[in-house]
């Protein structure tokens, strides 16, 4: 059974960092486009960056700078990179996968990031 699952979230101040985690399990990430999304309460799910199999990567722009994406195909994991973190940022992020042969894709249920004094 293939299985997505995140991690990392937490509650930081203004101006700090969190690392997330995307893990794959039953499949192996290869062949898969990996998206982070995020959604704030009363807000649309948006795509926040994306890394493709092959490993090119796209930025939302209000994130450009500050976020990295990027993963481990040996370990079956993505990773998001926050920094200089802004309330803004607060949202349950999700990550999402798709096979890039296939199109079968997969979510994980979301961690959870609140950026707050």
């Amino acid at each position: 059974q293939v299985q997505l699952v995140e991690s990392g979230g937490d509650l930081v101040e203004p101006g700090g960092s969190l690392n997330l985690s995307c893990s794959l399990s039953g499949t192996t990430l290869n062949p898969y486009h990996i998206t982070w999304l995020r959604q704030a309460p009363g807000h649309q799910r948006e795509d926040v960056a994306r890394i493709t199999a092959d490993g090119d990567t796209w930025y939302q722009d209000s994130v450009k700078g500050r976020f990295t994406i990027s993963k481990d195909n040996y370990k079956n994991t993505a990773y998001l990179q926050m920094h200089s973190l802004k309330p803004e940022d607060s949202a349950t992020y999700y990550c999402n996968t798709v096979n890039k042969y296939v199109g079968n894709a997969y979510w994980g249920p979301g961690t959870r990031v609140s950026v707050s004094s």
